[in-house]
C-alpha cells in the first residue's frame, strides 16, 4: 500500500464529517463551548446619552464667556435627573449616569471648583466631551458573534451585555480512548519484566478535553480480541463520535486492533502515511464513528493527535478555525535533506531582537523520546524531498505552546 500524503490522510479524516447538533446552554456554562448559530444584539448600548467621568453636566455655551453655574441637582447610575438644564445651571453627574436634558458636556470634576451650590470651571473642555452617546457599543440587531466562534471570557461578556442569557451551542463530541497491549501497565504502577508505562492516552485525553470533548477512558486492552472488541462494543454503546485506539495497527502477530475493528464492521479509510512520526497512522469509520488508529510511540501518537485529531473535533463542533495553524520562521541551523516522508521536528523556539522566530531542531528525534517532545515549543515542518536547509532558511512550524499542548 503506497503511503498517503498528510494533506490527503487529513482531507480523508475530514471528508462527509458534519457538525454535532445544537442545544441551549446557559450563558454561565458556556465558556470553551462553540457557537452553533450566529448572535445579533438584542438591545442598544448605551441605551441613552450617558457620562463618561464623574463631573458636571452643563451646557457649552454657558462657558463661553465664563462666570458661575449653578447646581441644580444630581444624576448617578440607575438614578438620572428628572429634570433639565437650563442656562446658567448644571448638574451633579457620575460615571455611567444619563445626561440630563438640555446638557451637551461633561465637564470633569477635576476641572471645577464648587463653593455650595456654585461651580466655575477651571479648564473649559470642548463641546460634547466625555458623553458616551446611545448605541456607542452597539446597536439592537447588531452583529455580535459569529457561528463557529469557540465562546472565551471576552465572547461571554459580550454575549451578556447583548442579552443573552441562554446560547446555542455544539454538542460536545465524546471522543473514547483506548490504549492496547500487554505490555502497558498505568501509571503508578510497578512495570514487569518487559513492560511500560503508558502515557500516550493520557496526553490524547487531555488534548479532547481542551479542544471541548468529553472523554471515555477505555483503558488499556490486551492483545486478545476478545479485550478490544469488548472496548470496541463499550465505545459503541456510549454513543462515541470518535473512537482513538493506540497501538496495535501495524502487521505484526500482535498486532490486532485493525482485525478487531475489521470484524466489528469498520470501513477502512486508509492505513499509513508519509510522515514522520506517525507513518502507521490508521482512520476508519464503524456507523456513524470516527476511527483514528494512533502509533504506539508516544511522540508518534501526540504528533498525529495535533495534525489530525484537533481538526476532526473542531469540524464536529463546527468551529471556523479547524486547520490547525502554522507559522513561518528560520532555522536555527543547518538540517539534512529529507527523503519521501513529510518530517515533523520537535525543536525550540525563540525569538532575535527584532522579533524574528528562530527554531532550533533537537539532535534527537527519536519517537519514543517524551522527554524531548515535552521540551519543545514547536515542531518544525519539512516537506517530503526537501534539500538541505542552511541555518537561517526559512521554515513552517506548528507553535505548540499556541495551541496549549
Amino acid at each position: 500500500m503506497a503511503l498517503l500524503p498528510v494533506e490527503e490522510a487529513l482531507r480523508r479524516v475530514l471528508n462527509g464529517v458534519v457538525p454535532l447538533g445544537m442545544e441551549p446552554v446557559a450563558l454561565a456554562d458556556a465558556l470553551g463551548r462553540v457557537l452553533a448559530e450566529d448572535l445579533v444584539a438584542r438591545r442598544t448600548q448605551p441605551d441613552f446619552d450617558c457620562s463618561a467621568m464623574d463631573g458636571y453636566a452643563i451646557r457649552h455655551e454657558d462657558i463661553a464667556g465664563g462666570g458661575d453655574l449653578t447646581v441644580i441637582g444630581e444624576s448617578a447610575a440607575g438614578h438620572g435627573f428628572s429634570g433639565s438644564v437650563g442656562p446658567g445651571e448644571a448638574v451633579r453627574i457620575f460615571t455611567g449616569a444619563p445626561v440630563p436634558d438640555g446638557a451637551d458636556t461633561i465637564v470633569i470634576q477635576e476641572n471645577v471648583t464648587r463653593t455650595g451650590s456654585s461651580i466655575a470651571v477651571t479648564a473649559p473642555p470642548r463641546q460634547g466631551a466625555n458623553i458616551r452617546r446611545r448605541g456607542l457599543d452597539f446597536r439592537l440587531g447588531a452583529p455580535a458573534l459569529s457561528a463557529g466562534t469557540r465562546l472565551n471570557a471576552r465572547d461571554l461578556a459580550l454575549a451578556a451585555a447583548t442579552n443573552h442569557g441562554t446560547l446555542p451551542v455544539r454538542r460536545r463530541p465524546l471522543v473514547a480512548v483506548l490504549a492496547t497491549g500487554d505490555e502497558l501497565v498505568l501509571p503508578g504502577t510497578e512495570p514487569g519484566p518487559g513492560q511500560i508505562v503508558a502515557s500516550n492516552s493520557f496526553a490524547l485525553a487531555a488534548m479532547a478535553r481542551q479542544e471541548g470533548s468529553d472523554v471515555l477512558d477505555l483503558g488499556i486492552a490486551g492483545d486478545s480480541f476478545e479485550a478490544l472488541q469488548g472496548a470496541i462494543a463499550r465505545a459503541r454503546a456510549a454513543g462515541a463520535n470518535v473512537l482513538v485506539t493506540i497501538g496495535g495497527a501495524s502487521v505484526g502477530d500482535h498486532d490486532l486492533v485493525q482485525q478487531a475493528l475489521a470484524k466489528e464492521g469498520m470501513t477502512l479509510g486508509f492505513w499509513k502515511i508519509a510522515m514522520r512520526p506517525g507513518k502507521p497512522l490508521m482512520h476508519g469509520t464503524l456507523g456513524s464513528m470516527q476511527v483514528l488508529g494512533m502509533p504506539g510511540n508516544p511522540v508518534s501518537a501526540i504528533v498525529c493527535g495535533v495534525l489530525y485529531l484537533l481538526p476532526l473535533l473542531r469540524r464536529l463542533t463546527g468551529r471556523r478555525d479547524e486547520t490547525v495553524p502554522t507559522r513561518p520562521a528560520r532555522l536555527g541551523i543547518a538540517w539534512p535533506a529529507n527523503d519521501m516522508r513529510q518530517d515533523y521536528l520537535r525543536a525550540s523556539l525563540t525569538e532575535e531582537r527584532d522579533g524574528t522566530p528562530v527554531v532550533t531542531p533537537f539532535a534527537i528525534q527519536d519517537s519514543s523520546m517524551v522527554s524531548v517532545l515535552a521540551s519543545a515549543d514547536c515542531l518544525v515542518i519539512r516537506p517530503p524531498h526537501a534539500p538541505k536547509a542552511e541555518a537561517g532558511d526559512e521554515c513552517l512550524v506548528v507553535d505548540l505552546r499556541a495551541l496549549g499542548i
